[in-house]
């Protein structure tokens, strides 16, 4: 397989440079062919790449250095773009028979999200979201993304200066969203999966977004909880509003939550694949972050109520472990007490538990788990949990398993 790098521009990043500035290269007459790669505009965190006639695009996360690649079938390339933002530069080059490879090579560790084609087949458009170190190596160097085809819904990329731009700066205090309901009560933060720019998952038919989906079934899962009258429940975002991964849980620990539950839709076009799933923390994705909480936190304020100040490193991180394999219990028995109070409310897989190493379940001593309510490319499913009805139905089982945990809870005390 070939790999005929073409010279790649990558630039000095002056102060005129600042986020949000526009910086495109238009290729010159007969440089790109029809059916390639055709114009590149880097804005910040987002990328639009212009084609003609191409098949498909797959991604891949890349590391050592950083970079994520997008291969373009159906494609002959063209020439190289300049970086902006967290982008530094940007190559492209021909990969192989008829696939152009563009690589944005990044100065700090980014995940893509939000790809789509144009309508018309004719633009494709991602957005870059921050992430750490850790977060990023558990994707790096693995398989191809699936192939995302043009004709797939797509929605117009924000403007710079709108949520994109917004990102909480590196130190700055935690979003406190409000808290809903009387003092006292277990606290229950609810996270409505992606916003913003960052629309998740979307159905090729009807074009309706996850984050949207998610958003809504939150909202009537929040009512539930409170019609109840038993918890507390605070909102990660009660908008269109996007929030970075590792501020979702962190946002929930600051609030002191007693349960984090990340509500998303899965998808999986041109399959059968259906029903609910309920992932919590792998013990591989626990270890890490065990090692790189002792290394970046505050030791006073790790785990609630235990001071490590003072303890070598090895105790705290034997400590840390302990914790967080307690609270990786504890989420599972939620996992399970959601699959059994909800029988008749929502269907799950087979399989219905999973774990993995999402970056919204990673804190030490909360209880969280990730629901996939339904797969959003699933006709059926996604009439049901876009509905009135599902979303009632969500949350009644939600409630239920709620209600048992808390109560376990208060016996065992």
């Amino acid at each position: 397989m070939t790999r005929d790098w073409i010279r790649s521009t990558r630039c000095s990043k002056t102060p005129a440079m600042v986020f949000g500035s526009l910086i495109a290269m238009a290729f010159s007459a007969g440089a790109a062919q029809a059916g390639g790669v055709e114009h590149i505009v880097v804005n910040g965190n987002q990328v639009i790449v212009d084609v003609a006639q191409v098949r498909s695009v797959s991604t891949r996360i890349l590391a050592n250095p950083p970079r994520i690649a997008l291969d373009f079938s159906g494609s002959s390339y063209g020439r190289a773009a300049v970086g902006d933002g967290p982008v530094s530069a940007v190559r492209v080059g021909q990969y192989g028979a008829n696939v152009t490879r563009v690589v944005l090579d990044l100065d700090s560790p980014m995940l893509e999200t939000a790809e789509h084609f144009s309508p018309d087949g004719k633009q494709f458009s991602l957005t870059l979201q921050p992430t750490d170190t850790d977060n990023y190596a558990l994707f790096a160097n693995g398989a191809a993304k699936k192939i995302l085809a043009p004709g797939a819904a797509w929605f117009p990329p924000p403007r710079a200066g709108s949520s994109i731009a917004k990102l909480t700066p590196a130190g700055a205090p935690l979003p406190r969203p409000h808290i809903y309901g009387p003092a006292g009560r277990p606290l229950v933060v609810i996270d409505p999966g992606h916003g913003g720019q960052d629309p998740g998952a979307i159905n090729p038919v009807t074009g309706q977004r996850e984050k949207d989906v998610t958003l809504a079934t939150a909202k009537k899962i929040r009512d539930v909880l409170l019609a109840s009258g038993r918890v507390r429940v605070a909102l990660t975002r009660e908008d269109d509003h996007f929030i970075i991964l590792r501020e979702r849980s962190a946002i929930a620990r600051n609030l002191g939550a007693n349960l984090f539950i990340s509500i998303h839709a899965d998808s999986e076009p041109g399959s059968d694949a259906h029903g609910a799933t309920v992932y919590t923390l792998s013990e591989t994705a626990s270890d890490k972050e065990a090692q790189a909480l002792a290394a970046r936190e505050n030791k006073a304020d790790i785990v609630h109520g235990v001071n490590l100040n003072g303890e070598s490193a090895d105790v705290t991180s034997i400590l840390l472990d302990l914790a967080q394999r307690e609270t990786m219990n504890q989420s599972s028995q939620f996992a399970s007490l959601l699959k059994r109070e909800s029988t008749g409310e929502i269907p799950f897989r087979g399989d219905y538990h999973r774990t993995a190493g999402f970056a919204v379940l990673k804190q030490p001593d909360m209880p969280a788990c990730l629901l996939e309510i339904g797969y959003i490319s699933n006709a059926n499913d996604v009439k049901r949990i876009a509905s009135a009805e599902g979303e009632t139905r969500i949350a009644q089982g939600v409630l239920k398993a709620v209600e048992i945990q808390f109560a376990r809870q208060m016996a065992a005390n």
